[in-house]
């Protein structure tokens, strides 16, 4: 609702303006009565000694209500203004009762008009003040001129004695009935105008408060008219799309929401809960969320539809994320259940055939296959503590490490790795960065980033390692190697998927697992070069 201080001002221009009306209407009439009759005694034959008093009246009304004009831009008190206006109408009225010949003067009806004004510019009582100013003036003005006073205005007692009661008693019951009938009806007008002000107030003020409210809420909104055109975009949309207002007005919404079933076909069957697309003007792609509804106006009539959406492309992160986590779960319960059925018999297999070797009349020829088998019982082995290490990893044991310092025994260890003879290995780090994580369980992980680059860049490449210490610290891991394609992005990290033909696809599954561990996150994106890049982030805590 609006203050005080603002209905005031309301009602201040309210007053100002009809005033100005007043002043304006006045003139008009003045100059139609009092020229008229300025015009009609030039042509007649008698009382031509009237029509220089009437021009002067003419002028004076001009200059009053020019000065009335400039003065009311001027002054605050604009009801103590209007009062001297409707006193000095009755002084005017007055006057020229008595230059048009008193008690037969044919303007005495113009005090009626006096009265209506007031009613329209004043309040009922003060109307009934100003008629019983009006009867009191011309009253006074029969009276002397009655008793032969106004015998130097030319004003005699040139009617009879019940003229002069009759003329007294009917204007004194016109002027305050006009009076009391006027007043009511613009009481009732100005209480009606009231009404209608306090609720266009009222509808401007919800207008506003509805801007505001499609302007702050978080979700997307934007109306569709009946031939598909987008005609309005609230401030949310434009954050989420990238488009602004004057992007997107009156442009064709399937076009630029191709993703978005947002056609005429909305209109027939509304969306409760739908997914869609949109690509940003960089490239980017968005999964939205959205729903859609007719939108019919205040008489009921089609207005298109109404399309809100949201952003839903973290959500769906977190969501694989989380699936990714109920695959790593599974696999771990999986691997609580069969760990000891397999590495039992493995064993046994083993050392068994580890027997068979000692014996003496084995054969160099079943040595060797014997030997075989006792190599793959230990790879198999081994396969299954990677496996179980992944499944089920350690908590890790944070402390406070410096990062600088497990990057360059990483780089130490890679350098005495034939793997690595042909690989450049580049450094862009210097200052010391401490982090507080598992240093085991992370030079783990670095090995294995490291070793995926060696062999994604066939032996030969080059292979940086890249320190940000802001938001809690970032570990970057980058080769130039051919890159992850868009369509394995997706399953990377996911356990048994490799892309070698000797691969257990369990190597950045542990990094993935260590960092979850960690209460960070590895993401992959491409480098510059034009390879894989990997960002382990931390959490600002652990910094």
């Amino acid at each position: 609702m609006v203050t005080d201080s603002s209905a005031a001002q309301q009602k201040n221009k309210a007053d100002s303006r009809s005033l100005t009306w007043y002043l304006i209407c006045r003139t008009a009439v003045i100059t139609f009565l009092l020229g008229g009759a300025a015009i009609f005694y030039l042509r007649g034959s008698v009382n031509r000694t009237l029509i220089p008093p009437l021009f002067v009246l003419i002028g004076i009304a001009y200059a009053e209500a020019l000065i009335s004009a400039v003065l009311l831009k001027r002054i605050s008190r604009l009801q103590v203004f209007t009062q001297l206006q409707i006193v000095w109408d009755l002084l005017f009225v007055t006057v020229l009762i008595l230059l048009t010949g008193g008690v037969e003067s044919v303007f005495s009806f113009a005090y009626l008009l006096v009265i209506v004004s007031a009613s329209f510019l004043l309040s009922r009582r003060l109307t009934i003040l100003a008629a019983a100013c009006a009867v009191i003036l011309f009253g006074g003005i029969l009276d002397l001129q009655f008793f032969n006073y106004l015998q130097f205005l030319h004003l005699y007692r040139s009617a009879s004695d019940s003229a002069f009661f009759s003329a007294i008693f009917v204007h004194s019951v016109a002027f305050f009935l006009t009076a009391i009938l006027s007043g009511t009806l613009a009481d009732r007008w100005r209480h009606s105008e009231a009404q209608l002000q306090r609720k266009t107030i009222d509808y401007a003020e919800l207008e506003k408060m509805n801007r505001t409210i499609l302007s702050h809420i978080s979700s997307g909104l934007m109306l569709i008219n009946s031939a598909g055109r987008i005609r309005s975009f609230n401030r949310a949309a434009s954050d989420i799309t990238g488009l602004s207002l004057q992007d997107v007005y009156d442009q064709d919404a399937s076009q630029l929401f191709p993703g978005l079933l947002v056609g005429s076909q909305a209109t027939i069957k509304p969306l409760k809960r739908s997914e869609g697309y949109h690509i940003k003007s960089g490239g980017e792609r968005l999964i939205l969320g959205y729903a859609t509804t007719p939108a019919r106006g205040s008489q009921g009539e089609d207005l298109g539809i109404l399309v809100t959406f949201q952003d839903l492309t973290k959500l769906k992160k977190i969501e694989e994320e989380l699936k990714q986590a109920d695959r790593l779960a599974a696999i771990g319960r999986l691997a609580a259940g069969m760990a000891h059925e397999i590495r039992n018999p493995l064993a046994s297999i083993s050392g068994s055939v580890q027997l068979l070797m000692e014996a003496e009349h084995a054969k160099s020829e079943d040595l060797h296959l014997m030997d075989i088998v006792v190599k793959e019982a230990d790879r198999l082995n081994g396969l299954l503590t990677d496996f179980l290490n992944f499944a089920r990893p350690k908590q890790p044991t944070k402390e406070a490490v410096d990062v600088v310092s497990i990057l360059d025994q990483l780089i130490d260890l890679l350098k005495a790795d034939y793997r690595f003879e042909k690989i450049e290995i580049e450094c862009h780090y210097s200052d010391k960065f401490e982090i507080k994580l598992d240093r085991s369980q992370i030079l783990q992980a670095l090995w294995d980033l490291a070793i995926n680059a060696g062999e994604a860049m066939q032996k030969k490449g080059r292979l940086i390692f890249t320190l940000d210490n802001s938001h809690g610290g970032v570990i970057i891991v980058e080769d130039t190697g051919p890159g992850i394609s868009e369509e394995i992005k997706a399953r990377i990290f996911e356990p048994f998927f490799s892309t070698k033909e000797r691969g257990t696809g369990l190597g950045l599954a542990s990094v993935y697992s260590i960092l979850e561990a960690h209460g960070g996150a590895v993401t992959i994106d491409e480098s510059e070069s034009g390879g894989a890049r990997f960002r382990l982030q931390f959490p600002v805590e652990n910094s």
